[in-house]
């Protein structure tokens, strides 16, 4: 009896030095950075100074997310694996350079203020009558059509680095970026759903 105990308790510490937790964490900064040369590229020199500095305060719920982390790291080290945000498929570049291409037709209606950021790193018509009408079917659908590929740049940059799991991460990484970087006197939909001009 006292010989299974002994083998059943060294299997047990055999098996609990052998959960190794692998974390791969979402890398946020590379996907800053990958961010703001995609919205370079797209808006061009309108992108570059465009920020304005700002104290992030984290959520109650973050925080608490973060603490919980930390005491569960330091019970349980996990193994990190580090990434970077690769952006340089021939898919990205190709929805990158249609996001480019089409930039000249919105900026003046993002100046306008016919048309704004979103909270979910989209574009949303803000003021139709801000249009003549003979144009708001053509930028209904310049707004369809740079939704659909920003849609797709999100879900690529997901796919192409592994972890089709980010793309929301993604997604909430660029929706900060676009707002940061654009330029002053656009709008933008804030989380709570009301346009601010920047």
């Amino acid at each position: 009896m006292t010989r299974s105990i002994t083998l059943t308790l060294a299997a047990a510490a055999v098996s609990l030095a052998a959960c190794v937790t692998i974390n791969v964490y979402f890398p946020a900064a590379a996907a800053e950075k990958a961010a703001d040369r995609i919205i370079e590229d797209v808006w061009g020199g309108e992108a570059k100074g465009n920020e304005q500095s700002s104290i992030a305060v984290p959520a109650p719920a973050e925080v608490l997310l973060a603490a919980t982390r930390g005491v569960l790291d330091f019970l349980v080290p996990p193994a990190n694996a580090q990434a970077d945000i690769d952006i340089s498929s021939p898919a990205i570049r190709k929805l990158t350079a249609s996001m480019e291409s089409r930039h000249g037709q919105l900026a003046k209606h993002y100046d306008s203020g016919a048309i704004g950021l979103t909270a979910d790193g989209l574009v949303d018509i803000r003021d139709p009558n801000a249009v003549p009408l003979a144009e708001r079917n053509a930028v209904r659908k310049l707004v369809a059509d740079e939704n659909s590929d920003r849609n797709a740049l999100y879900r690529e940059i997901a796919a192409a680095n592994g972890h089709p799991e980010w793309e929301s991460d993604i997604r909430g990484t660029f929706a900060q970026r676009w707002i940061a970087k654009a330029r002053s006197g656009w709008w933008y939909r804030n989380a709570g759903g009301q346009w601010v001009q920047k």
